[in-house]
Formats: C-alpha cells, sequence, structure tokens
C-alpha cells in the first residue's frame, strides 16, 4: 500500500485537487468566481466560433471538389451527346446516300487519318474481306473522298484528293467544260482545274463533277464549286480553283463503290 502511494500519491493529490478547484468554481457565487467563469465560457465560445468557420470553410473546399467533378463529368456527357447526334445525322445522310447510288457500295468508317502531309491518306475499316480492290472510288454524301490504294483482309488505305499524286477528270456545270483536277500540295482547301479552254463560261460558284473519262469514278460525282478563275497571260487556258465540298477533317464515314475497273479499258490518270 505504501508503494502504491508513493508511486501515485502525487497524480491522485493533483486530481483531488482539481476536482475541488472545479467544484468550488461551480459553486461559488462571488463576483470575482463570476467574472472568471464569464471569460472562460466567452474564450470557450470564441473558440468554438473558430473551429466551426473553419469546418466551414473545409467542407465549402470539399462541396466545391464535388462540384467541379461533378461539371467536368458532365461537360464529357454533354460533349458525347453532341457527337452522337452528329453522328446520327450523318449516318442517316449516308442511308439516304446510299439509297441514290446506283452501283453496289460498302459503307466504312475511317479509323486513321493522315493528312497533314503532302501524300494525305485515310484508313477504313473494311478490306479484301468486303470485296474491296485497288483504285475503287471512295465517296461520302458531299462528293468524293479519294480512291483505294492498299487493300488488306479487313482495312484498306485511300489516296484522299488531298494528294499530289491524285487526279481526275472533270466537267464544270452547265456548259460541260473538260479539265483534270489535281491538288498542287500548297493550299489544303483548294484543288486545281487544268486545261480549262479559256472560250469556255467558267463562272465562280459552278458546280464541278467527276466526267467518268476514268476508269475509277462514275460520271456525276460531286467534287466542289469552282472558287477563283484566273487568266494567265501567254495561257490558252483558265486556271481554276476549285473548293472541295467533302472536307476531310470531319469525314467519318464513306462509301467504297465496289464497281471493278474494266480491265481492257486503257484508264486516263485518275
Amino acid at each position: 500500500m505504501l508503494r502504491l502511494w508513493e508511486r501515485f500519491g502525487d497524480w491522485i493529490l493533483f486530481a483531488a485537487l482539481v476536482i475541488l478547484s472545479v467544484v468550488i468554481v461551480l459553486s461559488w457565487n462571488e463576483p470575482m468566481v463570476k467574472g472568471f467563469r464569464a471569460r472562460a465560457l466567452g474564450l470557450t465560445g470564441t473558440v468554438e466560433s473558430t473551429f466551426a468557420v473553419a469546418g466551414s470553410y473545409l467542407r465549402a473546399l470539399e462541396e466545391n471538389e464535388n462540384l467541379r467533378a461533378d461539371n467536368i463529368r458532365l461537360s464529357g456527357d454533354l460533349a458525347r451527346a453532341r457527337e452522337a447526334v452528329l453522328e446520327n445525322d450523318e449516318l442517316r445522310e449516308m442511308l439516304a446516300y446510299e439509297d441514290s447510288l446506283t452501283s453496289e457500295s460498302i459503307a466504312a468508317r475511317i479509323v486513321y487519318k493522315d493528312i497533314l502531309r503532302e501524300r494525305n491518306t485515310l484508313t477504313i475499316d473494311v478490306g479484301r474481306a468486303d470485296g474491296v480492290e485497288v483504285d475503287m472510288a471512295v465517296v461520302d454524301p458531299r462528293g468524293i473522298v479519294g480512291k483505294i490504294v492498299l487493300v488488306g483482309e479487313r482495312f484498306s488505305q485511300v489516296m484522299s484528293y488531298q494528294n499530289t499524286e491524285f487526279f481526275v477528270p472533270a466537267k464544270i456545270h452547265p456548259h460541260q467544260s473538260d479539265g483534270i483536277v489535281r491538288w498542287s500540295g500548297d493550299r489544303r482547301d483548294l484543288l486545281e482545274m487544268d486545261h480549262v479552254m479559256r472560250t469556255d463560261p467558267v463562272e465562280v460558284g459552278q458546280e464541278v463533277v467527276t466526267s467518268g473519262y476514268s476508269a475509277v469514278y462514275p460520271p456525276g460525282l460531286p467534287i466542289g464549286a469552282v472558287e477563283r478563275v484566273d487568266e494567265l497571260p501567254g495561257d490558252p487556258s483558265w486556271r481554276v480553283f476549285v473548293r472541295p465540298f467533302a472536307l476531310l477533317g470531319d469525314a467519318q464515314h464513306v462509301f467504297v463503290l465496289l464497281a471493278r475497273p474494266d480491265p481492257e479499258r486503257i484508264p486516263p490518270p485518275g
């Protein structure tokens, strides 16, 4: 017992004094004690208020982070919804366009684009297993896109019209002026049409279509519209600039025209 008191006696005495002090403070009603109690309560209230403000600030930060995350999620959902609407509109146009085609065709999705160089190409998700062959025309509802240059079992590579090796015989409506449409490699938004005689009444806005003088493209496929006509001194032909209808940047789906070129026909360029 003595040993216990030696070890814990001081702590027991300290606890007793603390309890006695608390009892005196709570029970004594002298003005000085009341003032001390009031100050203690005021100090306690200030501390509690500070912690309450800090808690509110932390809750506001957490709520702000949750709102930011919700905003990012909703923005992503909205972007996906808009993309789905645009894709649905494009697919509806594709279905309507497919009904208007006079030759057999197959729809394809563009899975890769390399359109930042001189030889711009596309990769589509149809190939030899789908009946696709080299030199078949590739179009979308707006106009020509290019032609097949490489065929795999399930994928094919397309030489787009935005390629320095691309040529297609064309006509200008309504006066049927003949020429060759190509891409010079300068401007990505314009093609050039060569060999259009200056005696032909070419005007801005006239439509340019395939002429049919090609083993690849049947006649009447839209290419673009005349954007500008230049007169070169000493040259008997116009320099015609054509703005293409089918834009490679936003193209997502195309058709491959499955017509096979006649092997007995000697094709001109294109």
